[in-house]
C-alpha cells in the first residue's frame, strides 16, 4: 500500500538523514523517524523486548530495565542467524506502528517523511510514492559516525557494509541529495526539493 503523499528518506549511518529531516520540519513537513519507532517498540516492558530478554539473556538488559543496544548490536553483527532473528520479531512491528503514524499524519494538508535508513532494505519503501537518497562520501561518512556515535572505525564499517552501499541506495532512489558540501548548501538543496515535491503532490 502506497501513500501518494508519503516520501521516503533514506541514507546510510552518518549520511545526515536527521538533519536533512529538521530543514523539511522546518517547512512544516511531518515527520515519521523509523529509527524512533524502533526505540519506541523495545521500551520497557514491551512485548518486543520482552521476547528479545527471553532470546539473549537477562545480560542484554541495562539496570533500568531498558535495551543495552550497544551489547546486542555487537551480538547480532557476529552471528547471523540472531540477526535475522530479531529483523523477523521487530520489522513487522515497526512496519505497523510506522503505518499507525503515517495514517494520524495523513490528515496534513502537505505531504510526510518517512525517515528510515532500511527504507530500501525493508518493504518500507512500498509505502512510499517517491524515495530521496542522501549521498556523502564513505570517508566522510564513517568520519561522521565515529564522530556522533563515538564508536571504532572498524564497528562503523561493519555497519555500513551490512548496509546497501550508497552508489546502490542512489541507483534505486528518485531523489539524491548531494550532502559532501556546505549546510547552506544542503539548505538549497531541501528547498527546491520542497517546492518541487508540493508541485507533484498537488498541494
Amino acid at each position: 500500500m502506497s501513500n501518494n503523499n508519503v516520501i521516503g528518506i533514506t541514507g546510510g549511518i552518518g549520511c545526515g538523514k536527521s538533519t536533512v529531516t529538521e530543514l523539511f520540519k522546518h517547512y512544516g513537513i511531518a515527520i515519521i523517524d523509523a529509527d524512533i519507532v524502533a526505540r519506541e517498540v523495545v521500551e520497557p516492558a514491551s512485548p518486543a523486548l520482552h521476547s528479545i530478554a527471553e532470546k539473549f539473556g537477562s545480560e542484554i538488559l541495562l539496570e533500568d530495565g531498558s535495551l543495552n543496544r550497544a551489547k546486542l548490536r555487537g551480538l547480532i553483527f557476529s552471528r547471523p542467524a540472531d540477526k535475522s532473528w530479531l529483523e523477523n520479531l521487530l520489522h513487522p512491528i515497526i512496519r505497523s506502528e510506522i503505518l499507525c503514524q503515517l495514517h494520524s499524519a495523513a490528515a496534513s494538508d502537505r505531504y510526510t517523511i518517512l525517515s528510515s535508513p532500511l527504507l530500501l532494505e525493508t518493504d518500507q519503501h512500498l509505502l512510499c510514492k517517491q524515495v530521496i537518497a542522501i549521498d556523502l562520501a564513505l570517508e566522510t561518512q564513517i568520519a561522521r559516525a565515529m564522530s556522533r556515535d563515538n564508536n571504532t572505525r572498524e564497528q562503523i564499517v561493519k555497519i555500513i557494509n551490512n548496509q546497501l552501499s550508497n552508489e546502490l541506495r542512489c541507483a534505486k532512489a528518485d531523489i539524491i541529495i548531494d550532502n559532501n558540501h556546505s549546510l547552506t548548501d544542503l539548505a538549497r538543496q531541501v528547498s527546491k526539493i520542497h517546492l518541487d515535491l508540493l508541485v507533484k503532490t498537488n498541494l
